[in-house]
């Protein structure tokens, strides 16, 4: 299960009261905030599709004012039972673990033993200061510049029956102008992202993709994988429920 949790990583987290009172879509780069693009605090949804078919779909459920799930499976056997909890802590989201599906208990408790942040080529690496052992996944306000994230640590069920290794590299870039075939004139942020494990096979590379966010529609705009092959999607439906 993991591994396929891997394999749909995804993003996300609450606006701040200053930012609140701001309009949510407000393109002022200054103070725009992950939630802008990943939508992660609202009731939102949408599919991705590659050769002209569904290739996917995504749904958030908020669960607080400071807690998401996000769920990644097959439009025709929604709802998945799987799902990503986030949670937005000060200027980071935090990635807490995986459950068998939105709102439930996790499963599967992630751990990070290593973080560094750097600039966006991944150089200046320093060391990120522990917040309980989650992952500092994202920056919620969006810098102007772009940055990387490395995380080393663990993953596993509450009882520590098993443990699978991970490593995850992430680059973050600031908005940008972007389209996809469906959709144009559009702003997005772009996650780059390589993830290693050990689960069930040696300790190797899982993972190679690039995405896009686009702000006020969601998650999975554009989808470039190169491991563990090439494949292409676009985000074409977005929804709230």
């Amino acid at each position: 299960m993991i591994k396929t949790l891997a394999l749909v990583i995804g993003l996300s987290a609450v606006l701040t009261t200053a930012v609140a009172a701001a309009d949510p879509r407000s393109s002022d780069a200054a103070t725009e905030t992950y939630a802008q693009y990943s939508l992660m605090f609202e009731k939102s949804a949408g599919q991705y599709f590659a050769g002209g078919t569904a290739a996917g779909q995504w749904a958030w459920t908020p669960l607080s004012a400071t807690e998401s799930d996000i769920s990644w499976g097959d439009p025709t056997a929604w709802p998945p039972k799987s799902a990503e909890h986030f949670i937005h802590d000060g200027d980071w989201v935090l990635l807490d673990g995986y459950s068998d599906g939105a709102g439930r208990p996790l499963t599967q408790v992630q751990r990070v033993t290593s973080e560094t942040i750097g600039d966006a080529n991944c150089n200046n690496m320093q060391p990120l200061p522990s917040n309980g052992g989650r992952q500092h996944y994202v920056r919620w306000t969006i810098p102007t510049t772009g940055y990387c994230l490395d995380a080393t640590g663990t993953i596993k069920p509450p009882n520590g029956s098993t443990t699978v290794n991970f490593r995850h590299l992430q680059k973050w870039l600031p908005p940008h102008p972007c389209t996809n075939p469906y959709y144009s004139s559009q702003t997005c942020i772009t996650q780059y992202e390589q993830w290693w494990d050990d689960n069930h096979h040696p300790y190797s590379l899982q993972l190679t993709r690039t995405v896009e966010l686009a702000r006020g529609l969601g998650m999975a705009f554009t989808n470039r994988t190169t491991v563990p092959l090439t494949w292409n999607a676009d985000g074409r439906y977005y929804w709230h429920y």
